[in-house]
């Protein structure tokens, strides 16, 4: 998915207003994965030019409640969104330079994780964050 077509058929199935904000947002996140809200904001405002913070703040929690969008907060991180949704894939982040990438579910179905309780609850997606260094900052002695 790449073209503004693309991104106008999904708000479609989602039954959301196709805006040019709601386009721009999921393109940035699209071209950006892990994207922090600055980064989309100034991505969103190369495409469309004068979009206010508020604007990009309100889509995005309007495409993340909607599922298009996933939301992930590793820890000391401000918040990042990516377009890949519904497949309880993890994360691994670089302690050094804050780099995030996608990690697949190492076993099983969702969850891929049992856990030893459940407390009461249906669990049906465990979260997984993986932490060391990238390749860069490992090849660079970084620690």
């Amino acid at each position: 998915m790449s073209t503004p077509t693309d991104f106008e058929r999904l708000l479609r199935r989602s039954a959301l207003r196709v805006t040019g904000p709601r386009v721009a947002v999921l393109a940035a996140v699209h071209d950006n994965p892990h994207a922090d809200t600055e980064t989309i904001i100034g991505a969103v405002r190369a495409r469309l030019g004068a979009v206010s913070h508020q604007a990009v703040y309100d889509v995005l929690k309007a495409l993340t409640g909607a599922g298009l969008l996933r939301r992930i907060q590793p820890r000391g991180s401000v918040a990042r969104y990516e377009t890949r949704v519904g497949d309880n894939h993890h994360h691994v982040v670089c302690r050094a330079c804050g780099a995030i990438a996608d990690v697949d579910c190492a076993v099983g179905h969702a969850p891929c994780l049992a856990a030893s309780d459940n407390g009461g609850f249906t669990i049906d997606e465990a979260e997984v964050v993986y932490w060391g260094l990238c390749s860069e900052c490992s090849s660079e002695g970084v620690s």
